[in-house]
């Protein structure tokens, strides 16, 4: 197959890291793999060493014109069997191209975060009309479509994965280095969040319910939006229990989980989350809202436990329970590694792509 993807962002997210793991296996298996995106964006360096054929794009709007003859001149020099946008301009242009040039491809966007904008009329009108399959990355990504107006049967579930390979840069040497360099001590206990701004005043609220050598470390935030929270923290007194490392390569995030204890995601919008497949797969116990794909990926009690959006207590009553109840511990471990390790393997998101490409391509 001639598989073409399409991406204004590709930048620093849980998304970026789907759509290279995705691509990159798509062309080990053989097919032709071209990307479009910005040159300067993180996607662009990921794929840079790998048998993907990358093409520089800019998407400066939904009605990009220019864009949208780029994209008819790429299906017909490449003989594109499929184009899959992954988020709003590129969906509008791939949409519009096939639309005003009649090209003859199949159009498929893939949902990887519950819907912002869909509801609106036209919009859901359009993608019914002109788009060939909808892919949500969880059950509940696609039942918000569906609810905002999107046909259920332009709507397919393929689960988000994590590859094998992407753990091997784990240098076990790390975690003693990294507890030194963050002073931290024998007896504390160290909760992460690893995700972009998404609601982690809560986590900050809950550390401030529990014992003082509890101590919380966050990756993924910007400087300037930590600043946001320092009210927060001054006002419980946390400022020298909370450390932010701001945005750092996915290299030493993925080593810094070897000195958790806990993983923390207070997200309610999340497609379906790489950072905690990322956990799991390295045996650090995950807690998570129960609101969007987290309750694809989690079974509460069994690999990961669940509290509702907002309750303060129950995140650290979870994080406690974790810590404390050994038996509990253990079975959030194992079963979590089976969960990223198994189930929600990169290789089962690239069969059932492939597949559900295929497919299209013979209708």
């Amino acid at each position: 197959m001639n598989i073409l993807f399409l991406t204004y962002q590709g930048d620093i997210a849980g998304s970026t890291n789907s759509i290279s793991y995705l691509a990159e296996g798509l062309a080990e298996k053989g097919h032709n793999v071209y990307v479009g995106c910005r040159k300067e964006a993180l996607l662009y360096s990921l794929l840079s060493d790998t048998k993907v054929k990358l093409i520089e794009m800019t998407f400066k709007s939904k009605m990009d014109f220019a864009n949208m003859k780029h994209i008819k001149k790429i299906v017909e020099d490449y003989k594109i069997d499929i184009i899959n946008p992954q988020s709003s301009k590129d969906r509008y242009n791939a949409n519009l191209a096939k639309f005003f040039y009649r090209l003859p491809v199949k159009v498929v966007h893939t949902r990887r975060q519950t819907p912002k904008s869909s509801g609106i009329f036209i919009q859901n009108w359009f993608y019914n009309n002109f788009t060939d399959l909808i892919v949500a990355v969880s059950d509940e990504v696609k039942a918000e479509l569906v609810k905002s107006g999107i046909k259920e049967s332009k709507v397919k579930v393929i689960y988000n994965g994590t590859p094998d390979y992407k753990y091997n840069i784990i240098d076990p040497e790390k975690a003693k280095t990294l507890k030194e360099k963050y002073s931290y001590k024998a007896g504390d206990i160290i909760i992460g969040s690893i995700s972009r701004k998404k609601e982690q005043d809560q986590i900050i609220k809950a550390l401030g319910k529990l014992p003082e050598n509890y101590k919380l470390l966050l990756i993924g935030i910007h400087d300037h939006e930590f600043k946001e929270y320092e009210g927060l923290i001054n006002s419980l007194n946390l400022k020298d229990r909370i450390i932010s490392l701001g945005m750092i390569p996915g290299e030493e995030t993925l080593n810094h989980y070897q000195i958790l204890d806990v993983d923390v995601l207070a997200s309610n919008m999340e497609g379906l989350s790489q950072s905690l497949l990322e956990a799991m797969y390295l045996g650090v116990p995950v807690t998570a809202t129960k609101a969007a794909g987290n309750i694809s990926l989690i079974k509460d009690g069994v690999n990961g436990l669940f509290f509702d959006d907002g309750d303060i207590d129950k995140i650290a009553e979870n994080i406690k329970k974790i810590i404390e109840d050994k038996e509990l511990r253990k079975r959030l471990t194992t079963e979590g590694k089976k969960t990223a390790r198994i189930d929600f393997s990169i290789n089962r998101v690239i069969e059932n792509y492939e597949n559900v490409f295929e497919k299209l391509i013979s209708q």
